[in-house]
């Protein structure tokens, strides 16, 4: 049985006569999972999570957690950890006293401090550092102190809002392996703020895709990438090949497809959509293969515009007309490459293509 800890019901946010930046959120968050809100700037991700938190109100609905109405509980009496954009570690404290000050805050015993303390750095491995300042960190240091200091008075739920924007690659990808391997470790509930799908996909059990203040999406990372639920999702997670085209019939599921002279396609669609609509035909580059047999459809006739060979797998562009490119993600183990301005046939499975109604 499903435990949940967290429930969004009707949730609304509004500043002043502005539109809604939030949008009738209903969320349901499981105890111990990580979820991730993932969307573009200004789609409302973030605003979730403060409110959550408790730094801001929402206009309408209600936010409970553990079944208590969190509406008009203080962000100290919630019991949530916040990881921030900026760390907000204290300048003048010690990695040390970073930490020990939200345990005198939440008045834990003193006897108790010094070894709470020690857990929560030995677990980001900076147990070594605890006399250093802020200013004598590395950026990922100091980003291991601000999740140590949301981890060392054990609260029930973990908020971490882009907590990894500000450092390189290389040092990005250690430290989402470090936050993954500590969900694992300590089994608490962790809510992540990103605008990056990649980080999403990397570390979440579910991920909620937002734009402009709605809820576009939610379901695990395998989902929201093989199975978008909508043309924002498909453009906005991951590479696509995205055409405008004409239903032509449709059952059930299937729907067929011309996207221009002599290109029928066959792609998964909504059960009701009607002969003549007018929709978006969404395939991945990796989806698209040569053609080994040639059938009345999803075949498109390309010509070779652009190779990139990239290890693992080979970047190929095609032109299908004056106005259209298709790109195709090969993979270079016992790939021939096709030379630029030879044309190729390649073909998709039905099961990895889709079409959809524009949204609004």
């Amino acid at each position: 049985m499903v435990d949940t800890i967290v429930q969004f019901r009707n949730v609304s946010k509004r500043y002043g006569k502005s539109s809604d930046v939030v949008k009738g959120l209903n969320i349901d968050i499981d105890r111990g999972e990580f979820l991730t809100f993932l969307g573009p700037s200004g789609s409302g991700k973030t605003t979730c999570l403060m409110m959550l938190a408790g730094f801001q109100s929402p206009t309408s609905g209600d936010i409970f957690m553990n079944n208590q109405l969190l509406n008009h509980v203080p962000p100290y009496r919630r019991n949530i950890g916040v990881v921030f954009q900026s760390y907000a570690l204290f300048p003048h404290l010690n990695v040390y006293q970073n930490l020990a000050f939200p345990l005198r805050h939440h008045r834990f015993p003193r006897a108790e401090i010094a070894g709470m303390v020690r857990e929560a750095l030995d677990m980001v491995e900076l147990g070594a550092l605890s006399d250093r300042l802020p200013s004598q960190l590395s950026g990922g240091q100091q980003q291991r102190v601000a999740l140590a200091r949301a981890l060392v008075y054990k609260p029930d739920l973990v908020l971490l809002d882009e907590p990894l924007s500000a450092l390189d690659k290389n040092l990005r990808q250690q430290m989402q392996l470090e936050i993954k391997r500590l969900h694992k470790t300590l089994g608490m509930t962790f809510v992540f703020v990103t605008h990056d799908q990649d980080e999403a996909l990397t570390l979440s059990d579910r991920i909620v895709v937002f734009d402009k203040g709605e809820v576009q999406q939610v379901g695990s990372p395998r989902q929201i990438y093989s199975e978008p639920g909508n043309e924002f999702v498909a453009g906005f997670v991951g590479d696509n090949n995205m055409f405008w085209g004409h239903v032509l019939s449709s059952e059930n599921s299937s729907c067929l497809v011309r996207l221009g002279e002599g290109i029928v396609v066959r792609a998964r669609c909504e059960a009701s959509i009607a002969p003549g609509t007018r929709v978006r035909f969404v395939v991945r580059p990796e989806s698209l293969q040569v053609a080994k047999e040639v059938g009345p459809h999803n075949i498109f006739e390309v010509t070779v515009n652009e190779l990139v060979y990239l290890g693992d797998h080979i970047r190929m562009t095609g032109k299908l007309d004056a106005d259209r490119s298709v790109l195709v993600k090969l993979p270079a183990i016992d790939q021939e490459i096709s030379p630029i301005g030879r044309q190729l046939k390649l073909s998709c499975r039905e099961e990895d293509c889709f079409a959809f109604q524009p949204i609004g």
